[in-house]
């Protein structure tokens, strides 16, 4: 079976997502199956069907997550050695070399990618790109707006 790449603070923020699932959610939704048992008739009951819709969304993420959690191969970029190269999990500022305006990327696994926080996923046509480039190099990014030239400015191992 593949492995996929996630950060520590991916698997960090899994694992605190399926405690929560495990330990605060699941009891939650089977005392509300409970009540809604007492109230009687339960072809009726809306409460009843409501209540084992939300236990099986719930234990349908945790199996989600026990299984990208099962098939993570988590790296630390802090413990490895800095090269100036782009590899998963650093972080990079980059120069639009036609608008000469900064941006700062953290290429990360496809389920921690967020871009409001500026992290792009392995997948993603940026880090795509970048991948493998050194501090200094010029990088073409094709994008659906049209190809964009960046000069990578720094890599950063945090």
């Amino acid at each position: 079976m593949n492995k996929f790449p996630m950060t520590v603070s991916g698997e960090a923020s899994l694992r605190q997502e399926l405690e929560h699932l495990k330990r605060v959610e699941r009891p939650r939704i089977s005392e509300a199956i409970a009540e809604a048992r007492a109230h009687g008739d339960l072809k009726e009951n809306a409460e009843y069907h409501a209540a084992r819709e939300q236990q099986s969304f719930n234990e349908g993420r945790i199996m989600e997550i026990e299984g990208k959690l099962g098939n993570a191969q988590v790296i630390d970029v802090t413990a490895i050695p800095r090269t100036g190269k782009v590899i998963f999990g650093t972080t990079i500022d980059l120069l639009n070399v036609a608008t000469n305006e900064t941006v700062t990327y953290r290429i990360v696994g496809e389920d921690e990618a967020d871009v409001k926080k500026n992290l792009i996923s392995i997948g993603s046509p940026i880090a795509r790109a970048l991948i493998g480039k050194e501090e200094g190099d010029i990088v073409v990014v094709r994008a659906p707006g049209g190809d964009i030239e960046y000069e990578i400015d720094q890599v950063q191992h945090v």
